[in-house]
């Protein structure tokens, strides 16, 4: 037994250190012993156990008994709390703290342990730590500071203390609780001193409880000495303000108080309504900062007890109840209050805390922002009645069954569990929308009077509440989603009735020859029927879609629905009718033209009528009249024209607005209509006209169709391309226009006027004054500054500069720590302070290096007077600074050297100098060509001064000050003036005593040091420092930043009167951060990511490692030697990745930025600042200030919602170490996360319960739980993003809120501009103040690969150009995911920052948009600040991608959102809206079925003899007109139009060439074919999901893309959306060449078919040209051996896709699940049938013969063609069954000799017969699939799955032939590595090969 506890405590020990081990590796900061970390949660949330644990590491060295004590302490809790060990973890925990408190009896060398003095050595030690601490010092320090607002110390010390101090209070904490535990029955003196302690603790304000009480920022509980925040006034003055006061309701006595707090009004909603005390603690800070910033902007309150002001609280009551009021006011109810007069200060403060209490635990019925207000109307009633009452009483509503109060349990549980079994209805996803309630539906059950019949408390049998039983489904509320096309009908439908009436005009006028006389016009007046019953059709749809919610709709929206269906119809039928009786009154000569004139009427009545409604509804200036309007006539109309919801009221803009985007629209309409009508239209008239009028013709097959029908399928197939390309070209012109405005927008608002280094440079000097004119708030500006100084300059560059250089010189330290400049590079780039007595601007030395030996060189070459040369230097004025600032520097520094004589000398020839400057006679008195001489003896003298002080030093810089005199009095000076100074008594006298210059005072003013080292870098460097920095990425971003400071935006407000904000990423499994392994471990290529990083980015690299000091050294083996090195490559490495790490320090910028803003600010508390310019505040330790943080704490937050971080710890996963190590670096970081718990219940079942919780990092690195907020249930009842942000956004603070996403970056200087972009919400951006603030960003992984520059590119365009016009003049920005900052107020009372319903709401982040605009949001766009994106590099991970957005719009077309907008914005915005939402993929997937349409059309035509036969009539068939069409199609096809904005992007900010330049290059990148290729990936999800459904979230990977992608990979992902699409058009073309006639021969078939062509070859081999090694020849080869291993393997049970064709196979059918589904697909396959049918009649076999058996006859061939082939069954003997095999083969080949020699049979034939035989086997293989039970049932499903496998077989030998044959040639290989990266990298791979070959040769 005892061996067996031996190794048991060996092994534990070898664990323990191998923890610390890796923890070290890790760099974490705690040094634990590792059982601290471990406490199982069950434990650590119940007991204080880790906190005791952690003390016992930190006091081990010092007394182990103590130690000993504290671990025995912990353990008889441990075994207290959970006696059997049931919790998970707990055993092995036990186990392991037994094992090391056996380990600590073992150091007591077996000597007997006497327990009885326990609690006399731990008071002791305790009084002894207390001591050697300065505890109680520290204590009187802290009241003195809270009493008074001052420190005696000095601050910077206290700062650095304080991380000390809260472990020491950890600690004491710890041994008090302990002391506590022991002494309960101790009687002994001791005992009663422990007592008394703890009574005392107690009693004080509890520094020990302040410092060691969870808080997130603010410590309410109790105050603390390390966060300055509880003395800010405004924070006093809001903690004031929720205090409790007599006039409340009084609480019973035994209501417990937490923390060392005064009662405030949270206490009494806690104790009547049952909220979480978790949820208490988190408004309660929620409320108290939202109160404390709003009293800011209204001015810091002065007095002794500041107050609050009313107007704050006002402010702050009306924004957060803003949508509650707007609710009550649109379903005509009172509000819980009379009037806002009548209630007081503390009745808002308790009603805003009421609202985020209901909010804070709302969990998911969050998404249900009126069903919220619901729960608040009530409530605060029952507040109301309770607050007018003496005493407190629990809330009737709230009330369990056991008498307890539970908001959670009563309130929320019940509204949650209707809707999580709703969401189980969705079958994950797979159920149509309209079988089950989603967010949306339970939310606008609210928005009629008829929800007041749910009650108070709610009735659990209300409709409401009920649950869905079997496949009886509730009724969904006001919207049904069902699947179907025909919503963009319904949505836009005044898009589709405008193209078609001015199509139906257009050809009329055309077919009229362009005359317009009354006939004409007659004829025209015809789209009045078509209007109508298009009209009608739109009304049809609204009865249609609306079923499944006529049961529980609104009777009134019911009633609408049938009023506009009878309306419609009527109109519709009687409009038809008197246009028809118009036509046959036309055709008699002698009417009177009644009809007509009746029609006129009704027409013009009806138009009227629809112009008013529209104006007075949809046209601002009319809007407000129609708000005012009453009357019930009135309002009938207006109900029967437009739906009134509870969103979507007020969609209108100001006048000027309007105009703006109307005329934008008249511009592209007269574009459009005029190219339609002239280049697609009038063509098409002449040979219509002839193909009408020609006699019947012959056709070469059997005609079922087309006779006596004036060859109506001949018109058909030429009009339907052109009609196609017609409704979609609207798009191209929108992308003309929208890049032309947004171009000049862009030039107006001064993008792009910096856009090199050079103009840096150049312009440098007016930096300043703008940055202090544009980002410094007032408050510095009013800063005194020393009077001289200015007075002396005589302008304010001096103040400016001095403003400027602490945050240049930040930004350049910043751009160092990123390794994007070096050490010297950085010594360039900084500025001087600019504060000394230097009397002008010094400005960094990038400027001024080598110009003083320019200048030198000037003045050699002079031989003019002085004034000319100096009008020579001054040319280039920074030579001019440089030549002054050097003489300045030479005076200062000389005069500061030296004393006595040598100080009468320095000063006399300083003043020769200036007085022969002032009398223009420089070189009288000085010889010019001595100067290098000088210019030596400085350079040794300032080379000697810049080292620190050595007394062999001090000897050689007094010799070299003496030099100087030498070199000067004798050479530099004339003769005249040399005898004068050779005579000067003093000088002479002190010479000869050896006194001159005898010592010198060495520097020690950091003004001369820093002047000396300036100088000295001025007289060393010679080189020009025109390309510095060198980094093109460091350059970019000073390129964008310095442009920036010239762009408008609104003045930085001071930090303390600035808008706070919260930034919030969801994060879930993706990279923290990269490990060692992840960065070594080499792919098949041998190539790692390191590697890959360390040729990409080589400067980078070389930087880094200058910075760590490895410069040189043997890099690999220095860095794993070096942990914390090893940590800082894992960090350089990550951050040029797309990982959680890199964005976190992007976000942390905004801190830094705002600590630096705030300190220079200089907010003081008592201390006396000097604020001249010489005590202008330095930088130097600005993040160590208290107040600095404290103010910054109060206006910036940052949550990370880390939704599965509680598992990932629990399963000890690398994450949860790197995202604990995150913590520990930022001290402001916050990580929330879901934390599930097993809960044990009585029948035996473990139920679960969730908690959202938020953790922060504690002082000793381990996580802190501040918050714990109970959850109803699993939040994640929809998609997982909008559930992870909803739980974690009761966390974050502040009045907005910016989205970043985990693939994101920020800069130091981007952060800076954070205040000014957060005043945009108070700037007038038209009638609403704005709601989502737009931010530009940059695509920072462009450089990886050239696929990922045309997607950096492509989305630079968009979130650059684009979103400008969409936000201005068009009005229809939306939110297209992140960096866009929130109205945090608005949003968080109007459902959050996305919907999160399944599938519906794929694409969270727009309905956040849609959601922002419908409420009457106003999103505006801001390009003068940039955020860091990343995007997707590899071509599958921008396929996945594009995937997931095509199929969210897709499923966005079925959204009631786009349904809305749709119908209630005004017709131009409308426009507006669609073409850059939905339409933009309804144009992209026009453009590919164009391509179907025209090649359809000609292979009927082709087919039908009929090409010939017209061509035999008449020479015109209209391809002026296709070809117009056809072109149109190929330019978006090949994504011309997608590059005009981008070209016209790249004019704008990087010049003409380099925009011409870039096209060029990408052109020849083949971004044609990646263009082409997407189109292809939009088109297919974007159908699929409109069809079928299956949008879900694909995760697309975001790592660096350096591996090959195996051909079976690339053909299981585009198979179907690629491959068949292009083989079945290559097939069109096939065929459309075989039996085509074309007029203008080759030529003409080229042109016409030359964009098809393309589009097949991009589809079939896009994803082979972009893959990494995609044409080795030895990887085509394992390519090969993989793709038929996959083909061959058979799947089954639990075998991936991934593994076996059969599986995958399977999975590409799950999408057809419905019968209209069926029938859909069933049709579409059909079109297979018309190859077959054209091909039989074309044989040479059947010679011209028409009839319909030979079509017949063809089947039965194909039949007997299957029964030969289909698949046998393997025999049991496998020699006869290959004998039988090759025997059937010889006779199958004999026999079709013999046909083809004895019959009419051709060769030909038989490869015709091939072509018609392979569609018609894909389409019955098609038919098949999609009504796969059928088959199955009759037993064909095994055949079917192996003619299938044949048919893939095929399809890849296809595109895999042409690889195999180009990978026979090296140079292709070569030439695609050149085209796919750039130049290191692929000079870097063939390096490695290399380096494998010459490793393999050393190891042989």
């Amino acid at each position: 037994m005892g061996r067996v506890s031996d190794n048991w405590e060996r092994l534990v020990r070898a664990t323990l250190r191998r923890e610390q081990l890796r923890n070290a590796g890790q760099g974490h900061e705690r040094t634990s012993s590792g059982i601290a970390g471990a406490v199982p949660p069950s434990l650590g949330r119940e007991t204080n156990i880790d906190a005791i644990l952690q003390a016992a590491d930190e006091v081990e060295a010092e007394d182990q008994n103590v130690a000993r004590i504290l671990c025995e302490q912990a353990y008889t809790m441990a075994q207290n709390l959970d006696p059997n060990s049931d919790g998970r973890g707990v055993l092995q925990f036990k186990t392991g703290l037994q094992s090391i408190i056996k380990q600590k009896l073992a150091k007591r060398d077996g000597t007997q342990i006497d327990r009885s003095h326990d609690v006399e050595r731990l008071w002791n030690f305790y009084l002894s730590y207390k001591r050697r601490h300065r505890v109680d010092d520290i204590q009187r320090e802290e009241q003195k500071w809270r009493e008074t607002g001052t420190f005696s110390a000095n601050l910077g010390e206290m700062e650095l203390r304080s991380l000390k101090m809260k472990k020491v209070f950890a600690t004491l904490r710890a041994l008090v609780e302990v002391m506590e535990a022991l002494n309960k029955d101790a009687d002994s003196g001791v005992g009663l001193h422990i007592r008394e302690e703890l009574r005392r603790i107690k009693r004080s304000d509890g520094t020990l409880s302040g410092e060691l009480m969870p808080y997130n920022i603010v410590p309410l509980e109790a105050p603390s000495l390390t966060n300055a925040i509880g003395v800010f006034p405004e924070v006093k003055g809001a903690i004031s303000a929720i205090r409790y006061t007599e006039h409340f309701p009084q609480l019973p006595a035994n209501f417990e108080i937490s923390g060392q707090r005064d009662v405030d009004m949270f206490d009494l909603l806690e104790y009547v309504f049952g909220f979480q005390k978790d949820n208490i603690r988190n408004q309660r800070e929620n409320v108290v900062l939202t109160v404390a910033n709003a009293q800011c902007r209204l001015g810091i309150p002065v007095e002794a007890n500041p107050k609050i002001d009313e107007k704050a609280v006002t402010e702050v009551f009306l924004k957060v109840l803003d949508n509650y009021i707007k609710w009550c006011k649109y379903l005509r109810i009172r509000l819980a209050w009379n009037s806002i007069e009548a209630i007081n200060r503390d009745r808002r403060l308790f009603l805003v805390s009421l609202y985020f209490l209901i909010w804070g635990e709302a969990a998911n019925v969050r998404f249900l922002p009126e069903g919220i207000c619901y729960i608040f109307h009530h409530m605060a009633r029952e507040l109301d009645a309770i607050l007018d009452h003496g005493e407190a009483n629990h809330a009737a509503s709230c009330i369990t069954a056991d008498g307890s109060v539970s908001f959670l349990e009563q309130i929320i549980c019940p509204i949650y569990e209707t809707m999580e079994k709703e969401a189980a209805r969705n079958n994950n996803g797979k159920a149509a929308h309209s079988a089950w309630r989603n967010y949306d539906d339970f939310n606008e059950f609210f928005w009629s009077p008829a929800c007041f019949e749910l009650s108070w408390p709610m009735k659990r049998d209300s409709s409401f509440l009920l649950e869905p039983k079997g496949r009886k489904r509730t009724g969904k509320t006001t919207f049904v989603e069902h699947r179907t096309f025909l919503h963009l009908y319904r949505s836009f439908h005044r898009l589709w009735i405008f193209l078609a009436l001015m199509f139906q005009a257009l050809t009329i006028i055309a077919f009229n020859h362009g005359n317009i006389d009354l006939d004409t016009f007659k004829i025209i007046l015809s789209i009045g029927p078509t209007f109508a019953i298009m009209n009608f059709a739109e009304s049809c749809l609204d009865v249609l879609l609306m079923f499944g919610a006529y049961a529980t709709a609104r009777g009134m929206a019911i009633s609408r629905l049938v009023i506009r269906f009878f309306w419609c119809g009527f109109s519709s039928v009687f409009v038809t009718y008197v246009y028809l009786k118009l036509l046959q009154e036309r055709k008699n000569p002698n009417s009177d033209s009644f009809y007509f004139r009746i029609y006129i009427i009704v027409l013009g009545v009806y138009a009227a009528l629809r112009l008013v409604l529209a104006m007075l509804l949809k046209f601002p200036s009319c809007h407000a009249l129609s708000e005012m309007s009453d009357q019930a006539f009135f309002r009938f109309f207006k109900w029967i024209y437009q739906e009134r919801y509870y969103v979507g009221r007020g969609l209108f803009e100001s006048t000027s607005d309007y105009f703006r985007y109307v005329v934008y629209w008249l511009v592209i309409f007269a574009c459009k209509f005029t190219f339609a009508y002239f280049l697609q239209i009038r063509p098409l008239v002449k040979p219509t006209n002839i193909i009408v009028d020609l006699p019947s013709l012959t056709y070469s097959w059997h005609d079922l169709i087309s006779k006596n029908n004036n060859n109506l399928l001949t018109l058909a197939s030429i009009w339907a391309p052109v009609i196609a390309i017609y409704l979609m070209d609207i798009l191209i012109w929108y992308t003309i226009l929208s890049a032309i405005v947004g171009g000049v927008k862009g030039a107006r608002a001064r993008l792009g006027e910096i856009r090199s280094i050079e103009m840096v440079h150049k312009r440098f000097e007016s930096f300043p004054a703008a940055f202090v004119n544009n980002l410094v708030s007032p408050m510095m500006k009013r800063m005194p500054f020393n009077t001289q100084s200015a007075q002396v300059s005589q302008d304010m560059n001096k103040t400016h500069a001095a403003i400027f250089s602490p945050f240049w010189n930040e930004i350049i330290k910043s751009l160092r720590e990123e390794d994007y400049i070096s050490n010297r590079e950085m010594d360039l780039l900084s500025i001087p302070s600019n504060t000394g007595s230097l009397r002008l601007v010094q400005w960094p030395l990038f400027l001024l290096s080598s110009k003083i030996l320019l200048a030198i060189d000037l003045a050699l070459d002079c031989k003019d007077s002085q004034a000319d040369l100096w009008s020579r230097i001054r040319r280039d004025e920074y030579m001019a600074y440089a030549v002054q600032e050097c003489y300045y520097s030479v005076e200062k520094i000389l005069h500061s050297l030296v004393d006595g004589e040598g100080s009468l000398w320095v000063e006399r020839i300083f003043r020769e100098i200036n007085n022969s400057i002032l009398e223009d006679s420089l070189f009288t008195i000085l010889d010019p060509q001595k100067l290098p001489m000088v210019l030596q003896r400085l350079t040794a003298l300032t080379g000697l001064l810049i080292r620190t002080e050595t007394p062999d030093r001090a000897i050689g810089a007094a010799k070299s000050v003496r030099e100087i005199y030498e070199v000067v009095t004798h050479d530099l000076l004339t003769s005249n003036l040399r005898e004068q100074l050779d005579t000067w008594n003093i000088l002479a006298r002190a010479r000869n005593e050896g006194r001159l210059f005898s010592r010198i005072e060495w520097p020690k003013d950091p003004e001369i040091k820093e002047q000396v080292k300036r100088l000295h870098l001025f007289l060393t460097v010679k080189d020009s420092a025109a390309n510095i920095p060198k980094n093109l990425e460091a350059q970019r971003r000073l390129q964008f930043f310095t442009n920036s400071l010239f762009m408008d935006m609104p003045s930085a407000k001071p930090v303390c009167e600035m808008m706070p904000f919260s930034v919030f990423t969801p994060y879930y499994s993706e990279t923290v951060l990269y490990s060692s392994t992840d960065l070594r471990s080499e792919n098949e290529d041998g190539i790692s990511t390191l590697f890959y990083l360390q040729k990409i980015f080589p400067d980078e690299w070389e930087n880094f490692l200058e910075r760590i000091g490895r410069l040189g050294s043997n890099e690999d083996a220095d860095l794993q030697e070096s942990s914390t090195d090893l940590l800082e490559l894992r960090f350089w490495a990550s951050y040029r990745g797309q990982t959680l790490a890199r964005t976190v320090r992007g976000m942390m910028y905004y801190r830094r930025a705002l600590m630096l803003q705030s300190y220079l600010e200089s907010r003081s508390f008592g201390v006396d600042d000097n604020n001249s310019l010489a005590n202008f505040p330095t930088t130097q330790g600005f993040e160590l200030s208290r107040e600095a943080r404290a103010q910054v704490d109060l206006k910036f937050t940052y949550v990370v919602s880390c939704q599965i971080y509680g598992q990932q710890k629990q399963k000890k996963a690398s994450e949860a170490a790197d995202i604990a190590l995150l913590l520990q670096r930022n001290e402001a970081l916050r990580v929330a996360f879901i934390h599930v718990e097993d809960n044990g219940a009585t029948d035996g079942k473990t139920t679960k319960e969730y908690y959202s919780k938020l953790v922060k990092a504690d002082g000793n690195g381990k996580d802190q739980e501040v918050y714990s907020i109970k959850l109803p249930g699993d939040p994640k009842l929809g998609e997982g993003k909008p559930e992870n942000q909803n739980h974690a956004i009761i966390f974050t603070r502040g009045e907005a809120i910016q989205t970043i996403d985990m693939n994101q970056d920020n800069y130091l200087e981007e952060a800076m501009k954070m205040r000014n972009l957060l005043e945009e919400f108070r700037g007038n951006h038209g009638l609403r103040p704005p709601t989502i603030l737009g931010v530009r960003e940059h695509v920072f992984t462009g450089s990886v690969s050239s696929l990922a520059w045309f997607m950096s590119n492509q989305e630079t365009s968009f979130v650059t150009l684009g979103q400008r016009v969409l936000a201005s003049p068009l009005k229809v920005r939306m939110h297209y995911g992140h960096p866009d900052v929130f109205d945090r107020i608005f949003h968080i009372s109007r459902g959050g920052i996305s919907k999160a319903s399944r599938v519906i709401n794929i694409s969270e982040d727009i309905y956040a948009g849609f959601n922002s605009t419908l409420r009457q949001g106003n999103i505006t766009h801001h390009e003068y600040i940039q955020v860091g994106k990343g995007r997707d590099v590899g071509l599958n991970q921008i396929a996945l991608f594009e995937g997931k957005v095509a199929g969210g719009n897709g499923e966005q077309v079925l959204s009631r959102d786009i349904y809305r907008l749709g119908q209630l914005f005004d017709f131009f915005r409308m426009l507006s809206f669609f073409f850059t939402t939905v339409g933009y993929y309804v144009c992209t997937m026009m453009t590919v079925i164009t391509v179907y349409i025209f090649l359809y059309g000609r292979v009927y035509l082709a087919f039908s003899g009929l090409d010939e036969g017209i061509e035999r009539f008449a020479k015109l068939t209209g391809n002026t007109a296709l070809s117009a069409a056809l072109n149109a199609q190929f330019l978006v096809q090949i994504g011309v139009f997608t590059a005009v904005p981008m070209v016209v992007g790249f004019i704008l900010e990087s010049g003409l060439l380099k925009a011409v330049f870039s096209f060029i290059t990408m052109q020849l990148q083949l971004c044609s074919v990646f263009f082409t290729f997407s189109l292809g990936t939009r088109t297919h999800y974007f159908g699929r999901t409109i069809l079928h459904g299956g949008a879900k979230y694909r995760a697309t990977g975001r790592g660096f893309v350096v591996r090959h992608i195996k051909f079976a990979e690339n053909y299981r992902l585009y198979s179907r959306s690629h491959f068949v699409k292009a083989l079945e058009v290559a097939l069109l073309l096939i065929v459309y060449i075989a039996y085509g006639h074309t007029g203008g021969g080759s030529v003409s078939f080229i042109l016409l078919t030359l964009s098809s062509w393309f589009l097949v070859i991009s589809w079939l081999f896009a994803p082979y040209i972009f893959n990494p090694s995609g044409f080795e020849w030895q990887k085509t080869v394992e390519d090969f051996d993989d793709w038929t291993s996959w083909l061959l393997y058979k799947g089954g049970v639990g075998v991936k896709g991934d593994n076996s064709w059969e599986s995958w196979w399977e999975e590409e059918q799950a999408h057809i699940q419905t019968l209209r589904g069926r029938i859909l697909e069933t049709i579409l396959s059909l079109r297979f049938i018309i190859f077959q049918y054209g091909i039989v009649y074309k044989l040479h076999l059947t010679q011209k013969d028409t009839s319909l058996a030979i079509y017949g006859f063809s089947w039965v061939v194909l039949v007997g063609i299957v029964m030969i082939f289909k698949p046998k069954k393997i025999q049991q003997h496998p020699a006869s069954d290959a004998i039988f095999t090759g025997s059937f083969s010889l006779g199958l080949v004999a026999a079709l000799c013999l046909v083809v020699a004895f019959t009419d049979l051709s060769i030909v034939d038989l490869f015709a017969s091939i072509l018609a035989f392979i569609p018609t086997g894909w389409m019955i293989l098609s038919l098949a699939i999609t009504w796969k039970r059928v088959v199955r049932s009759l037993g064909l499903w095994d055949s079917v799955r192996e003619f299938a496998r044949m048919y893939d077989a095929g399809m890849g030998m296809i595109i895999f032939a042409p690889i195999a044959v180009l990978s026979w040639f090296p140079f292709i290989s070569t030439f695609q590595s050149r085209l796919l990266f750039n130049q290191a990298f692929s000079r870097g791979l063939e390096i490695s090969i290399i380096l494998a070959g010459n490793k393999a040769n050393v190891q042989a």
